[in-house]
């Protein structure tokens, strides 16, 4: 494991929080999330503890200067700086175990809260039936610009759905974007750190508790700021291609129900499919076509891609 550095803010050492709201980073800035969760954590009577990991960004000056926010705030907070990358599994499980909260809440650093009483809301479920509830995605706060448009055609039709549609299939809908996870369920079932790259980690996850653990679903909704232009997406599904293999290998009864498990198994024994799967990428990439079209090309490409692995 990588080296680490530990930053407390003056109230960790007195807080015993029932809430711990957990951000990894890399690259990213967490300042202004940081500033919108103090805000309103601070009429909370000490109930919300904030941990941050910095998964090896490597920028002295943004650990400089989250260390002054959180000197100077007054939230109890803990920042776990590490030398080099250890990924998206092993990063969130290592926050786990840094965390002192009954309840665990997953939080991405490119997530914005749409509610002012997001806190409050997630506090109030800790009292709830589910030991794993997804709170959603919106896109109220996201850019609106151009160069996002794919991905918010694509995340406005998968991601931004709401928890009465999100309940008919509970594992397929949970991220760690926005996951709260009682304490004892993320000890009985941690993050797999065999997941490399981008992708699928959480859902694997969420398909393994939800077979010991109820996954429940609610309106309590983030904003995903950190859209992507078309290049960067391509990337990441190239690299999720053999993380869907590893769900498939662990969850065929699951993922059989799923359509782009069954459209790759059709394209699998489509001929030609290495020659469209180029043809696919570009034009997701080509500016003048309507964005619905990219969109369906990209989705496409993202199969053709699994289609390999299935």
């Amino acid at each position: 494991m990588s080296a680490a550095r530990i930053m407390e803010s003056p109230a960790w050492a007195t807080a015993a929080p029932r809430l711990s709201v957990l951000i990894p980073f890399l690259r990213d800035d967490p300042a202004d999330l940081l500033a919108r969760l103090e805000s309103e954590a601070a009429g909370l009577t000490g109930a919300v503890e904030v941990v941050l990991l910095d998964d090896g960004t490597g920028d002295a000056g943004l650990t400089a200067r989250l260390v002054n926010q959180l000197t100077k705030g007054a939230l109890p907070a803990r920042l776990i700086t590490l030398d080099g990358n250890e990924g998206r599994s092993v990063g969130r499980n290592r926050l786990a175990s840094a965390a002192r909260g009954d309840w665990l809440l997953f939080l991405d650093s490119d997530m914005r809260p749409d509610g002012a009483d997001f806190l409050q809301e997630w506090l109030a479920q800790t009292h709830g039936p589910s030991a794993v509830v997804f709170g959603g995605f919106s896109l109220e706060q996201a850019p609106d610009e151009a160069r996002f448009a794919v991905h918010r055609a694509l995340s406005g039709h998968a991601e931004c759905v709401a928890a009465a549609e999100r309940a008919k299939q509970p594992e397929k809908y949970v991220y760690t974007s926005n996951l709260l996870v009682r304490r004892d369920v993320f000890e009985a079932e941690a993050f797999d750190p065999g997941f490399t790259g981008w992708g699928w980690e959480d859902v694997e996850w969420a398909m393994r508790v939800s077979r010991r653990f109820p996954v429940g679903h609610v309106d309590n909704p983030a904003t995903h700021m950190g859209l992507d232009e078309v290049a960067a997406l391509t990337a990441k599904y190239e690299q999720s291609a053999p993380n869907f293999a590893r769900v498939v290998a662990r969850h065929p009864d699951i993922v059989a129900a799923y359509p782009s498990y069954r459209l790759a198994r059709v394209l699998k024994r489509t001929p030609g499919l290495s020659l469209a799967r180029p043809m696919l990428k570009r034009a997701a990439a080509t500016a003048w076509l309507p964005v619905k079209a990219r969109a369906l090309s990209l989705r496409l490409y993202r199969v053709a891609l699994y289609a390999d692995v299935v």
